[in-house]
């Protein structure tokens, strides 16, 4: 690996992704890495892009959220380009939040039923 280009096979391996990934991140423009001939190479941009894609969605952002907020930088400049991000994490935080609680709810369902059956055992006789 050098240090300030990856190669396509490089940077599947530093990211963990398959190499269909990658190429439909290029495809819906979220990456655009250099091209010498057939051989694609990453630079320091690309491999920041690429930490900001995985991580918004890890935080569960669509490609397309995340391809827009990428845009607003170019286009807008940092400070719009914060406030979106704020706007989209205060979003994303509430259905977290929401998520959250039902699976809270979930879980309490599924002990209170456990509990009931281990009730319901423990008065059956033996076999």
């Amino acid at each position: 690996m050098t240090e300030t280009r990856l190669s396509f096979k490089e940077m599947c391996a530093k990211f963990d992704v398959t190499p269909r990934t990658l190429r439909y991140y290029e495809y819906i423009e979220l990456l655009a890495p250099e091209k010498e001939g057939r051989a694609r190479f990453y630079g320091p941009r690309e491999v920041a892009r690429m930490k900001l894609i995985l991580r918004g969605r890890r935080f569960g952002f669509s490609l397309e959220e995340i391809r827009q907020w990428l845009l607003i930088y170019g286009k807008k400049g940092e400070r719009p380009q914060l406030q979106a991000w704020l706007d989209l994490a205060d979003r994303q935080l509430g259905e977290l939040d929401k998520q959250r609680a039902e699976l809270d709810t979930t879980i309490a369902d599924l002990r209170a039923l456990r509990e009931t059956a281990v009730e319901e055992l423990n008065r059956l006789p033996d076999p």
